[in-house]
């Protein structure tokens, strides 16, 4: 069954419950009077409650009011927070330098409000010394633990260890943060670019006065 409402002509009943375009109870009327009303005031007439006896219409502009619930549902969908989980894979041997690079991975992803599980992986002999998987894993949750904590502790998983680690920032606020962030930057550079045009013609004004030929004295 298609999910749009009956409007104008497609309404077959002998009278309607007629609501207002400003929302006004204007009570029940025959379905012809609710069409020419309709048509007085250049509206829609829309079934909006099909179950109601008899059935509630509103005046409306229905194309509008499509466009503003689109609008809205779109905007609801932009805003929602999905959670997601990241994942980082380490080495329990791993060189100063690459673990930075992870650091950094799991830094990002905190921020923006994501899980994220993080995964040693141990190859031959190294499957003898699983502490080194765990205390890796402890001294990573100690660098990021302003950013997350640990919400499931290390645990072993055959050849792998995996810790999970938590944002304290909820996906929400994470996102209207970005959003203010990015709104920031662009305003700044529109200002740099506003100062900028500002000086070249400030610059230029007092070239084209030194350009300008002095005037020659009239005679008397």
């Amino acid at each position: 069954m298609s999910a749009e409402p009956r409007i104008n002509d497609r309404i077959r009943v002998p009278e309607v419950r007629l609501v207002g375009p400003s929302g006004e109870q204007v009570g029940i009327v025959p379905l012809a009077k609710a069409l020419e009303l309709a048509q007085e005031y250049d509206l829609d007439l829309v079934e909006v409650a099909a179950t109601a006896r008899p059935p509630v219409c509103k005046l409306m502009d229905y194309g509008k009011f499509k466009y503003e619930s689109a609008m809205k549902a779109r905007e609801a969908r932009k805003n929602q927070a999905h959670t997601v989980i990241k994942e980082m894979k380490l080495r329990p041997k791993i060189d100063p330098h690459d673990y930075d690079t992870k650091k950094g991975h799991v830094v990002r992803f905190l921020k923006q409000g994501d899980k994220v599980k993080i995964t040693i992986m141990f190859r031959g002999r190294e499957q003898s010394r699983p502490e080194l998987g765990f205390r890796l894993l402890q001294r990573l949750a100690s660098d990021v633990e302003d950013l997350g904590f640990i919400e499931s502790n290390p645990k072993q998983d055959g050849r792998n260890m995996i810790m999970v680690l938590g944002p304290h920032k909820k996906k929400t606020e994470a996102m209207a943060e970005a959003r203010e962030a990015q709104a920031a930057r662009k305003a700044e550079r529109q200002g740099s670019t506003h100062d900028a045009e500002s000086h070249g013609d400030a610059a230029q004004a007092p070239a084209e006065a030194a350009e300008a030929p002095a005037e020659t004295p009239s005679e008397a």
